[in-house]
């Protein structure tokens, strides 16, 4: 005798467990329904013995990343601080083709010293070693817009464009007004006595656009040095002390 359908159903289990419940293999991701299949992946072990897929197409973490190349953190030094100079020191007085006035190299026996105002003291120049007879050369190429007495002593003074007048003082001319010059020509010599407390030294003076300036940031680089930090890749780079 056949026995009756029994109409019970089966209990419902939620979903949240069968994600739970351990599995006693590795499990393959299925592709998408109508999709090409995707690349094999292989099973994780996690720790406690728990087995789970890895996702497709992400490779396996190593642990470790390497650092970027040496010559990447070189490169990027390097083009930071050529934008730091350009940026901020335009191209300027040391490299605008002045030539100190007196050859070869003369020692500095007294620096500029800027006054706080326009009408206190101060040193408004450069004296340098040049003993009577030396000769003057224009630092660059202009005209001699002055040459004469002032005071006790005879000045010379060359106009050089864009707002920028040098002068020495004391001299003895060998050009006159009007007169263009090159720079390195031989214009003056240092008339007796001298210039300064002993006599022996000519004071060089620069005017830009009404106002004085230092004379040796037109023959000399003193920007100040400036170090930049170093990028966390070279400073991770294997061999980096």
């Amino acid at each position: 005798m056949p026995h009756p359908r029994s109409s019970k159903t089966a209990p419902t289990v939620p979903t949240s467990a069968l994600a739970l419940a351990p599995t006693a293999g590795p499990v393959a991701l299925s592709p998408a329904i109508g999709g090409p299949p995707g690349p094999a992946a292989g099973p994780v072990t996690c720790p406690g013995g728990d087995v789970h897929p890895r996702l497709p197409g992400r490779p396996a973490a190593t642990g470790t990343e390497r650092p970027a190349p040496r010559w990447l953190a070189l490169g990027l030094a390097a083009l930071l601080t050529a934008l730091f100079v350009l940026g901020a020191h335009p191209a300027g007085a040391a490299g605008a083709g002045w030539a100190w006035p007196v050859s070869p190299r003369p020692g500095v026996e007294r620096a500029f010293e800027a006054p706080a105002q326009k009408w206190l003291p101060g040193h408004r120049g450069v004296d340098l070693s040049a003993p009577p007879g030396t000769p003057l050369r224009s630092p660059a190429a202009g005209v001699v817009s002055f040459s004469g007495v002032v005071v006790d002593r005879e000045v010379l003074t060359i106009d050089h464009g864009d707002g920028r007048k040098s002068s020495v003082e004391p001299v003895s001319a060998t050009v006159r007004r009007g007169e263009r010059v090159e720079r390195g020509q031989v214009v003056a010599r240092v008339a007796a006595p001298g210039h300064g407390p002993r006599g022996g030294s000519v004071h060089w003076g620069v005017r830009e656009h009404g106002e004085y300036v230092n004379p040796l940031q037109f023959v000399v680089d003193l920007r100040p040095s400036v170090l930049l930090p170093v990028p966390d890749a070279e400073r991770s780079a294997p061999g980096a002390s």
